[in-house]
């Protein structure tokens, strides 16, 4: 099996995903040994039951793709995934109060969520799309203060995804304790490995069947 496949966040967000392409996603994320499926938040028991028993993870996202709800909101739909048997919550922080520069509301924001996860795994998406440089490292620094245990480039759904150099940039900010998450536009194996050198430990994609067999995927998520 593909050493690349233990990072790989197996992932279907589109509004217009069916039951069938759910569980084609945890179908390969068996077969393959993927980290997690990485799916809305309404999804996450019918992933539950199609990965009992297959030490894949679960993995819903929050507050997705805008980040832009009040905490309690987002605080709210983390608990109940994880009622509904989700290991994992990504995040999206608010990124207009980033660059309001009210960085107490964004560390409370995912402060809520990380008190709402408990002592499962809390992934907070930066969007380094849509910041600059100093907002990237604010907006890491804030997640690492609230507690979350990784950083995440990018939702997939707004201008651009992960870059190396965002990954980079994110390791350096938070240190080799925490795990950074590249997604977005990982298409093939070849940017697996430069994002996993650019210090990534978690990769989000849809593409992970075609990664682990050394093919190109068309599109991100």
């Amino acid at each position: 099996m593909n050493n690349k496949a233990a990072y790989i966040d197996h992932t279907i967000l589109k509004a217009d995903a069916v039951k069938e392409q759910i569980l084609q996603v945890c179908s390969e994320a068996r077969e393959y040994g993927f980290a997690s499926v990485c799916v809305n938040s309404s999804r996450v028991p019918l992933c539950v039951e199609a990965l009992k028993g297959s030490g894949v993870k679960i993995c819903s996202v929050v507050g997705f793709p805008l980040g832009a709800m009040i905490p309690e909101a987002k605080a709210f739909e983390a608990a109940q995934a994880i009622a509904a048997g989700a290991d994992e919550i990504d995040m999206v922080i608010n990124i207009g109060a980033l660059k309001d520069k009210n960085k107490a509301y964004v560390e409370e924001d995912i402060r809520f969520v990380k008190k709402a996860c408990g002592d499962k795994i809390l992934k907070v998406i930066i969007e380094t799309c849509l910041l600059s440089e100093d907002e990237k490292i604010v907006a890491c620094q804030l997640a690492k203060l609230a507690g979350a245990d990784f950083v995440k480039t990018s939702t997939g759904f707004s201008t651009h995804g992960a870059t190396p150099e965002d990954v980079a940039l994110m390791r350096e900010t938070v240190g080799p304790e925490m795990g950074v998450k590249a997604a977005g536009g990982v298409r093939s194996l070849a940017d697996a490995e430069i994002m996993i050198r650019a210090g990534a430990t978690r990769l989000g994609t849809s593409g992970g069947a075609a990664i682990v067999k050394g093919e190109t995927f068309e599109t991100s998520y």
